[in-house]
């Protein structure tokens, strides 16, 4: 019987020297659920996310992934496959065609054979709304255009679970929506997705959990609509009176 939650944080501790990010934080994400993290910046929000795919390594506390802990050892790598990251820079290979970037994981790592990967990369780039720039460099794209690739080379791993680090912070502003309608039908196609963002308009409309990070601790948690009608901390309405004042 697979686990009901497909990520959970146990009392998560994490310092760099001095500085505390994560100050014992408990998290379960169901399948299928899309949470966004949100919170002031150097709050631990994009520590987090890193430490739920073993980016980084956590002091005390457990991450687990389907029932497994994520550790650093020879499993993390297989297990790490299953999860998608999508970066605020895009990291795609300059010198590698669109294609080849979204191929690439997929028979490097999972042995695919190179014609499948094609098919599901061709499939994938309509999915993203970018079909038509499968032969060109990432150089010639808009960075709309690169994080819509970033995402679906993310997607051509076949993931369990996506995580988002500010996919839409390095864009300028008309490229923003679509980015963001392509994470939109990934939430409608029940995609498990954790979204570090600071798009509230997206957090409304998208995500079944907002969880409101900051100073390492989870502050706040619920459906966002009650989370901006009706913040319980100082913090929290501190932070939604900015957004709704921006």
């Amino acid at each position: 019987m697979r686990d009901r939650n497909l990520v959970e944080l146990v009392g998560i501790h994490k310092a760099f020297g001095d500085n505390v990010v994560l100050d014992g934080v408990d998290l379960s994400v169901t399948r299928g659920e899309v949470i966004v993290i949100a919170g002031p910046s150097g709050s631990g929000k994009s520590t987090m996310l890193r430490c739920v795919n073993g980016l980084e390594t956590v002091d005390s506390g457990e991450v687990r992934f389907d029932g497994r802990p994520v550790t650093p050892g020879k499993g993390l790598s297989a297990l790490r496959a299953q999860i998608g990251f999508v970066f605020q820079q895009f990291h795609l290979f300059p010198h590698m065609t669109v294609l080849q970037n979204i191929t690439l994981a997929p028979v490097k790592v999972k042995g695919i054979a190179a014609d499948t990967a094609r098919t599901t990369a061709h499939q994938l780039l309509e999915r993203v709304g970018i079909a038509e720039k499968a032969e060109q460099f990432p150089a010639d794209l808009s960075g709309g255009q690169q994080q819509r690739v970033a995402i679906a080379r993310a997607l051509a791993m076949d993931p369990q679970l996506m995580l988002f680090d500010e996919p839409t912070s390095a864009l300028d502003p008309e490229m923003i929506r679509e980015v963001l309608d392509v994470m939109r039908d990934l939430a409608r196609d029940g995609m498990t997705m954790l979204v570090v963002t600071h798009e509230m308009g997206f957090a409304r409309e998208v995500c079944d959990r907002l969880v409101f990070i900051d100073g390492g601790q989870i502050v706040e948690e619920g459906p966002p609509a009650e989370f901006f009608a009706n913040a319980q901390s100082e913090r929290a309405r501190e932070f939604v009176d900015k957004i709704i004042h921006h």
